[in-house]
Protein backbone atom coordinates (compact mmCIF):
# COMPACT_ATOMS: atom_id res chain seq x y z
CA UNK A 1 0.00 0.00 0.00
CA UNK A 2 1.19 3.51 -0.83
CA UNK A 3 -0.35 6.45 1.00
CA UNK A 4 -0.33 10.24 1.13
CA UNK A 5 -1.76 12.72 3.63
CA UNK A 6 -3.46 15.88 2.37
CA UNK A 7 -3.69 18.72 4.87
CA UNK A 8 -4.13 22.47 4.69
CA UNK A 9 -3.09 25.77 6.19
CA UNK A 10 -6.68 26.29 7.36
CA UNK A 11 -10.18 24.95 7.02
CA UNK A 12 -12.30 25.63 3.94
CA UNK A 13 -9.40 26.26 1.58
CA UNK A 14 -10.24 23.52 -0.92
CA UNK A 15 -8.22 20.54 0.29
CA UNK A 16 -11.24 18.24 -0.06
CA UNK A 17 -11.59 19.22 -3.72
CA UNK A 18 -7.87 18.67 -4.22
CA UNK A 19 -8.14 15.31 -2.43
CA UNK A 20 -10.91 14.29 -4.81
CA UNK A 21 -8.81 15.19 -7.84
CA UNK A 22 -5.76 13.42 -6.45
CA UNK A 23 -7.78 10.31 -5.62
CA UNK A 24 -8.93 10.11 -9.21
CA UNK A 25 -5.51 10.95 -10.68
CA UNK A 26 -3.85 8.19 -8.66
CA UNK A 27 -6.69 5.69 -9.17
CA UNK A 28 -6.68 5.60 -5.37
CA UNK A 29 -8.97 4.99 -2.43
CA UNK A 30 -9.88 7.87 -0.08
CA UNK A 31 -10.11 7.95 3.71
CA UNK A 32 -10.95 10.76 6.11
CA UNK A 33 -10.23 9.56 9.67
CA UNK A 34 -12.38 12.14 11.48
CA UNK A 35 -15.50 13.87 10.15
CA UNK A 36 -16.90 16.71 12.26
CA UNK A 37 -20.28 17.85 10.98
CA UNK A 38 -22.90 15.54 9.49
CA UNK A 39 -25.81 17.80 8.50
CA UNK A 40 -24.45 18.72 5.07
CA UNK A 41 -22.66 16.65 2.44
CA UNK A 42 -19.60 15.18 4.13
CA UNK A 43 -16.09 15.37 2.72
CA UNK A 44 -16.18 11.66 1.98
CA UNK A 45 -19.40 12.07 0.01
CA UNK A 46 -17.92 15.02 -1.91
CA UNK A 47 -14.81 13.02 -2.81
CA UNK A 48 -16.88 10.02 -3.88
CA UNK A 49 -19.00 12.24 -6.15
CA UNK A 50 -16.10 14.13 -7.72
CA UNK A 51 -13.49 11.37 -7.93
CA UNK A 52 -15.76 8.47 -8.87
CA UNK A 53 -13.33 6.34 -6.88
CA UNK A 54 -13.86 4.12 -3.81
CA UNK A 55 -13.98 5.75 -0.39
CA UNK A 56 -13.70 4.25 3.07
CA UNK A 57 -15.98 5.11 6.00
CA UNK A 58 -14.64 7.57 8.53
CA UNK A 59 -13.28 6.06 11.74
CA UNK A 60 -14.95 8.80 13.80
CA UNK A 61 -18.13 10.66 12.84
CA UNK A 62 -19.08 13.66 14.97
CA UNK A 63 -22.33 15.57 14.71
CA UNK A 64 -21.14 19.16 15.11
CA UNK A 65 -19.01 21.12 12.59
CA UNK A 66 -16.30 22.27 14.99
CA UNK A 67 -12.88 21.26 16.23
CA UNK A 68 -12.91 17.46 16.67
CA UNK A 69 -12.03 17.60 20.37
CA UNK A 70 -14.98 19.90 21.09
CA UNK A 71 -17.37 18.02 18.82
CA UNK A 72 -16.39 14.77 20.55
CA UNK A 73 -16.82 16.24 24.02
CA UNK A 74 -20.29 17.46 23.05
CA UNK A 75 -21.15 13.78 22.53
CA UNK A 76 -19.40 12.71 25.74
CA UNK A 77 -16.65 11.08 23.69
CA UNK A 78 -12.87 11.29 23.66
CA UNK A 79 -10.91 10.56 20.50
CA UNK A 80 -8.19 7.95 20.89
CA UNK A 81 -5.46 8.83 18.37
CA UNK A 82 -4.14 5.28 18.61
CA UNK A 83 -7.34 4.07 16.96
CA UNK A 84 -6.66 6.19 13.87
CA UNK A 85 -4.51 3.76 11.94
CA UNK A 86 -4.54 3.99 8.14
CA UNK A 87 -6.51 1.00 6.83
CA UNK A 88 -4.94 -1.55 4.53
CA UNK A 89 -6.14 -1.22 0.96
CA UNK A 90 -5.01 -2.45 -2.41
CA UNK A 91 -3.27 0.37 -4.24
CA UNK A 92 -2.78 4.02 -3.25
CA UNK A 93 -4.60 5.62 -0.32
CA UNK A 94 -5.30 9.36 -0.04
CA UNK A 95 -5.85 10.46 3.57
CA UNK A 96 -7.41 13.85 4.33
CA UNK A 97 -6.97 15.57 7.66
CA UNK A 98 -9.54 17.81 9.34
CA UNK A 99 -8.93 21.56 9.24
CA UNK A 100 -5.31 22.57 9.67
CA UNK A 101 -2.32 20.90 11.28
CA UNK A 102 -2.89 22.20 14.79
CA UNK A 103 -6.46 20.95 15.10
CA UNK A 104 -6.85 19.13 18.45
CA UNK A 105 -8.16 15.58 18.49
CA UNK A 106 -8.34 15.59 22.26
CA UNK A 107 -6.91 17.73 25.07
CA UNK A 108 -3.39 16.34 24.53
CA UNK A 109 -3.04 15.44 20.84
CA UNK A 110 -3.02 17.52 17.67
CA UNK A 111 -3.58 16.15 14.17
CA UNK A 112 0.05 16.90 13.30
CA UNK A 113 1.11 14.49 16.05
CA UNK A 114 -0.81 11.71 14.32
CA UNK A 115 0.70 12.56 10.94
CA UNK A 116 4.18 12.40 12.45
CA UNK A 117 3.46 9.02 14.05
CA UNK A 118 2.22 7.62 10.75
CA UNK A 119 5.48 8.62 8.99
CA UNK A 120 3.46 9.26 5.85
CA UNK A 121 4.37 11.94 3.28
CA UNK A 122 2.25 15.09 3.49
CA UNK A 123 0.96 17.49 0.83
CA UNK A 124 0.16 20.97 2.14
CA UNK A 125 -2.70 22.84 0.44
CA UNK A 126 -2.54 26.63 0.68
CA UNK A 127 -4.58 29.55 -0.57
CA UNK A 128 -3.09 32.09 -2.94
CA UNK A 129 -4.91 34.94 -1.14
CA UNK A 130 -3.40 37.63 1.07
CA UNK A 131 -1.87 36.17 4.22
CA UNK A 132 -0.91 32.88 2.66
CA UNK A 133 2.86 33.45 2.96
CA UNK A 134 2.67 33.59 6.75
CA UNK A 135 0.19 30.72 7.08
CA UNK A 136 2.05 28.50 4.63
CA UNK A 137 5.51 29.03 6.11
CA UNK A 138 4.23 28.47 9.64
CA UNK A 139 2.58 25.23 8.53
CA UNK A 140 5.68 24.05 6.68
CA UNK A 141 7.91 24.80 9.66
CA UNK A 142 5.52 22.93 11.95
CA UNK A 143 5.56 19.89 9.66
CA UNK A 144 9.34 19.91 9.39
CA UNK A 145 9.79 20.38 13.15
CA UNK A 146 7.48 17.43 13.80
CA UNK A 147 9.62 15.23 11.55
CA UNK A 148 7.00 14.91 8.81
CA UNK A 149 8.11 14.28 5.25
CA UNK A 150 6.66 17.06 3.09
CA UNK A 151 6.04 15.94 -0.49
CA UNK A 152 5.30 19.49 -1.55
CA UNK A 153 2.79 22.32 -1.55
CA UNK A 154 -0.27 22.83 -3.77
CA UNK A 155 -1.79 26.27 -4.22
CA UNK A 156 -5.52 26.78 -4.58
CA UNK A 157 -6.99 29.90 -6.15
CA UNK A 158 -5.92 32.50 -8.69
CA UNK A 159 -2.30 32.43 -9.83
CA UNK A 160 0.10 34.52 -7.71
CA UNK A 161 3.51 33.55 -9.12
CA UNK A 162 5.62 35.82 -6.90
CA UNK A 163 3.79 34.76 -3.75
CA UNK A 164 4.04 31.09 -4.67
CA UNK A 165 7.75 31.44 -5.47
CA UNK A 166 8.38 33.16 -2.12
CA UNK A 167 6.72 30.34 -0.18
CA UNK A 168 8.53 27.62 -2.10
CA UNK A 169 11.91 29.31 -1.64
CA UNK A 170 11.60 30.12 2.06
CA UNK A 171 9.88 26.82 2.81
CA UNK A 172 12.40 24.78 0.79
CA UNK A 173 9.55 22.71 -0.59
CA UNK A 174 8.45 21.40 -3.98
CA UNK A 175 5.80 23.32 -5.93
CA UNK A 176 3.29 20.64 -6.96
CA UNK A 177 1.03 22.91 -8.99
CA UNK A 178 -2.02 25.11 -8.61
CA UNK A 179 -5.70 24.22 -8.60
CA UNK A 180 -7.95 27.13 -9.65
CA UNK A 181 -11.38 27.70 -8.16
CA UNK A 182 -13.63 25.77 -10.53
CA UNK A 183 -16.99 27.08 -11.68
CA UNK A 184 -18.74 24.89 -12.47
CA UNK A 185 -17.20 22.26 -10.25
CA UNK A 186 -17.72 18.76 -11.60
CA UNK A 187 -15.85 15.50 -11.91
CA UNK A 188 -14.94 16.45 -15.49
CA UNK A 189 -13.73 20.00 -14.74
CA UNK A 190 -11.69 18.78 -11.76
CA UNK A 191 -10.09 16.03 -13.82
CA UNK A 192 -9.09 18.55 -16.51
CA UNK A 193 -7.68 20.99 -13.93
CA UNK A 194 -5.35 18.27 -12.66
CA UNK A 195 -3.35 18.57 -15.87
CA UNK A 196 -1.49 21.33 -13.99
CA UNK A 197 -0.74 19.21 -10.90
CA UNK A 198 2.59 17.37 -10.70
CA UNK A 199 1.13 13.93 -10.06
CA UNK A 200 4.37 12.17 -11.02
CA UNK A 201 6.30 13.86 -8.20
CA UNK A 202 3.50 12.98 -5.79
CA UNK A 203 3.66 9.33 -6.85
CA UNK A 204 7.42 9.28 -6.32
CA UNK A 205 7.03 10.70 -2.81
CA UNK A 206 4.47 8.12 -1.71
CA UNK A 207 5.62 5.22 0.44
Amino acid sequence: MTKMVVTGTDTGIGKTIFSAGLTRALDACYWKPVQAGLEEETDTQIVARLSQQPTLPESIRLNLPMSPHLAAEAQNLQIDPGALTPPNVTGPLVIEGAGGLMVPLNRKTLFIDVFAAWKTPVILCARTQLGTINHSLLSLRALQSAGCSVAGIVFIGDAEPEVEETIVAFGDVAHLGRLPRLNPLSAASLHKAFDDIDVQTIQQAMT
